[in-house]
């Protein structure tokens, strides 16, 4: 009998592009036929087959305090009922401007735009329009949204320029940003000393989780820090997944590292498209009106948008909000590792705040060349083995995962014993 699910995807594929809205939830990386989902609540959701799943996905992130929170719900419900939008300043804005400029330690402003890639685009354009110059550093592996200038993978040596990693990316504007690995302090210090007049700004997911979670050595911070401030570089960090998820201060916090311009999105949209870029005064005063450099949204600040994010933030300055969700990551992925290693698995997995990572390999990755040497294979079998035992993880071996505070300790034992159950059948 066809599913729900296989039939949506087939008449989807008919009128979308490979049937899906973004690549990842087409499953190619893992085979078979994406879930079509009906409906969440709490930490769980349910597919167009009525199957129901533990979600350690969570929206990519941003779904922190549970699917349909009550608040939430609420706030929304109130904002839509005064008006969708307006093209024109609320006082929501400027509520929540100022709530992410007291939460974060180093916003002083900050402008609210609708999707994450906005946020890394404009903030790219301001650090050129601020410094003067054209250069834009990243590292292999940290996504950064899907402007040009961004989808570029690294060259042959590591100070080759950039290569596009999509069609339709003029090789021109690609090699405009120079790729280094991720984690490599020396690299990052001989690109300096070649090029540092060059370079615009320095852009880093400070814990990457767009190739699986992989976190960042001290030396690696401390040389971003240091290598902008000697060369008048600007350092940018991408919190559009770690803000307000591996701690109410973010990764910037969490590690105690000071950017020049940060970007925010994911819970701050508490499950609606919101985002932001901000940080220094004397450079977000660049922008129009005030200075030279564009950036314009026709739903930037959307009202609904705002008050989820607003009621969102207000929910994860409860006390203890963060020691809780860390431990139950701990609890998810201390639990998977033991019951793999039981069953002499290559297999570990760790976590930051609420965010983890699973890896088949024996040590977690430091790099994404690391990254590469994960079993593919083996995490697809998994995969697919616990969805089918109504545990829902990303459905790619190069994603982070995520907790949420409605999940329990119970629904963390249960995960994995489920787990352990596959993993005790594992040839």
């Amino acid at each position: 009998m066809t599913s729900h699910n296989e039939e949506l995807f087939t008449a989807s594929q008919k009128v979308i592009p490979g049937g899906v809205n973004s690549p990842v939830r087409a499953f190619r990386s893992v085979g078979g036929t994406p879930l079509f989902f009906q409906r969440g609540q709490g930490a769980f959701v349910w597919d167009a087959d009525g199957k129901k799943y533990t979600d350690y996905v969570g929206s990519w992130g941003p779904m922190i305090v549970g699917h349909c929170h009550p608040d939430v719900v609420k706030a929304v419900q109130e904002a839509a009922a005064q008006g969708l939008g307006f093209g024109a300043p609320t006082a929501g804005e400027l509520d929540l401007a100022n709530v992410l400029c007291k939460l974060m330690p180093n916003l002083e402003m900050v402008r609210l735009v609708s999707s994450g890639t906005e946020a890394t685009m404009s903030a790219i354009r301001l650090a050129r329009g601020f410094t003067g110059r054209s250069r834009i550093v990243k590292f292999e592996g940290c996504y950064h949204g899907h402007s040009d200038g961004l989808l570029v993978k690294a060259g042959s040596g590591a100070l080759t320029f950039g290569q596009p990693s999509s069609s339709g990316v003029p090789a021109e504007i690609a090699a405009l940003t120079t790729v280094l690995d991720y984690n490599d302090a020396a690299g990052l210090e001989k690109c300096f000393a070649e090029m540092g007049h060059e370079i615009a700004a320095v852009i880093v997911e400070v814990v990457a989780g767009n190739m699986n979670l992989v976190t960042p050595k001290r030396e690696f911070l401390d040389a971003m820090r240091t290598l902008c401030t000697r060369h008048g570089a600007v350092l940018i960090l991408d919190e559009v997944m770690t803000g307000f998820r591996v701690s109410l201060q973010g990764a910037q916090g969490y590690y105690g590292l000071k950017p020049d311009l940060v970007t925010l999105g994911k819970v701050m949209g508490g499950g609606l498209p919101a985002a932001a870029f901000g940080g220094r005064r004397d450079i977000m005063n660049c922008l129009a009106p005030e200075g030279a450099v564009y950036q314009a949204g026709t739903l930037s600040g959307n009202p609904v948008a705002v008050a989820a994010g607003l009621t969102t933030l207000k929910l994860v300055q409860e006390t203890g909000f963060y020691e809780r969700l860390a431990q139950l990551a701990q609890q998810l992925t201390t639990g998977l590792t033991a019951s793999a290693q039981k069953h002499g698995i290559a297999f570990c997995a760790q976590s930051v705040g609420g965010m983890f990572g699973l890896y088949f390999r024996a040590t977690p990755p430091s790099s994404y060349a690391e990254v590469m040497t994960c079993d593919k294979e083996a995490f697809n079998r998994f995969f697919h083995a616990m969805l089918e035992a109504g545990h829902y993880f990303a459905p790619s071996a190069f994603e982070a995962g995520f907790v949420s505070a409605a999940h329990t300790e119970a629904d963390i034992a249960a995960t994995i014993a489920a787990a352990d159950a596959i993993f005790a059948a594992w040839k």
